[in-house]
């Protein structure tokens, strides 16, 4: 599961890392707390270069009757890719970039209904890349819309003590071949949606602030009690 992400990295930094043109040239801030059904920033191929590009958290299937779909597919899981009809065209043919630098999980504790958020991030505290997915979806009066969704895989040994799913990070070594609209062999692709190494990742608690995806501040990422 992956239900809440950051990216606080500065945008040329982004820009840097990833390799990628912006031709809307939009600007955005950093985000603390961002949450399913938000437009977000994904990186994905148009005529042989990298763009950048806007969407909506929340696959709408091309063919989805309405929007509410969306609600139910901010993620998608790896093994079963292949055998989704919301999911099927997407991975051999619209895969994209989820860029970010941390995502939130909680933890359930021995009281009832009282959860500890933690954040998890990489070790060099740089960006990265989820696995994800793609679609345009026109509304009846014609206005189209770009939603994604972030491909979970099982938890690593970090994860475990939290949650027995997270996100897909990608080695930066193979976003190219995520990206490359030239390659559909689902089993090649397949094997890139592995869980991370656990050495390269750590995580800490976080305030019970980012429970609400209204608080949007610094304080969101910030370490609070013993980690």
């Amino acid at each position: 599961m992956c239900g809440r992400i950051t990216l606080t990295t500065d945008k040329d930094d982004l820009q840097s890392r990833f390799g990628y043109v912006d031709p809307s040239g939009a600007l955005f801030s950093p985000r603390y707390n961002i949450a399913p059904t938000q437009t977000h920033p994904i990186v994905r191929v148009d005529e042989d270069r990298r763009v950048l590009v806007t969407m909506r958290w929340g696959l709408v299937p091309f063919w989805a009757k309405d929007v509410k779909s969306g609600y139910k597919m901010i993620n998608a899981k790896s093994e079963t890719l292949t055998e989704k009809a919301s999911f099927r065209t997407p991975f051999k043919k619209k895969r994209c970039l989820v860029l970010a630098d941390g995502f939130y999980e909680w933890s359930k504790t021995a009281k009832k209904g009282t959860k500890i958020p933690y954040r998890f991030i990489l070790k060099n505290r740089q960006p990265f890349a989820f696995a994800g997915l793609w679609d345009e979806w026109k509304n009846p009066d014609g206005e189209i819309l770009l939603t994604f969704t972030i491909i979970t895989t099982s938890a690593n040994e970090i994860m475990k003590p939290i949650h027995d799913r997270m996100p897909v990070i990608l080695h930066e070594k193979d976003e190219g071949m995520w990206i490359d609209p030239q390659l559909s062999d689902k089993d090649k692709l397949s094997t890139l949606l592995k869980p991370y190494p656990s050495d390269e990742m750590e995580a800490y608690k976080v305030s019970t602030i980012v429970n609400s995806p209204k608080n949007e501040s610094p304080k969101c990422i910030e370490p609070v009690g013993d980690g």
